[in-house]
């Protein structure tokens, strides 16, 4: 039996069945914006794609840690 999925990408899932973008996507639009502190990111996934605190605070925390 595998390991459960922890911490961000275990929103992935959830994300991409929701707002019908691959991760991968999401991911290349924050790292092509202008923002670069977390929670401008997060607010900015908010209010300019619809996304939800918690799955917009996922994206960014993924995204950022892999720099």
């Amino acid at each position: 039996m595998s390991e459960p999925v922890k911490g961000p990408a275990s929103y992935f899932p959830s994300i991409e069945k929701k707002y019908g973008r691959p991760v991968g996507e999401w991911a290349g639009l924050i790292r092509t914006s202008p923002l670069t502190r977390h929670m401008e990111l997060v607010s900015w996934l908010k209010s300019e794609h619809g996304i939800g605190h918690g799955h917009a605070n996922a994206l960014v925390a993924h995204t950022l840690a892999q720099k």
